[in-house]
């Protein structure tokens, strides 16, 4: 199964990736070290808002994300 990115995904990725706020793993073997948690208030009022957004709503392939990252 491919994972798909809504385009407000995409344009938070970009923010964070050109401010070098977050490093992306270049193999599947660093995204399996990934840890998984449970999403705490924060997150889950970011999800509220995703909601709300058309772009949350509108969904690209993983290979359309990396291509547009320059990954």
């Amino acid at each position: 199964m491919e994972i798909q990115y809504s385009k407000q995904a995409i344009k938070f990725l970009k923010k964070l990736i050109q401010n070098r706020y977050i490093i992306t793993p270049k193999t599947q073997d660093a995204w399996d070290s990934v840890e998984e948690i449970e999403p705490d208030e924060f997150d889950l009022a970011m999800l509220r808002e995703i909601e709300n957004d058309p772009d949350c709503h509108e969904f690209v392939s993983s290979k359309d994300v990396m291509d547009e990252l320059g990954l």
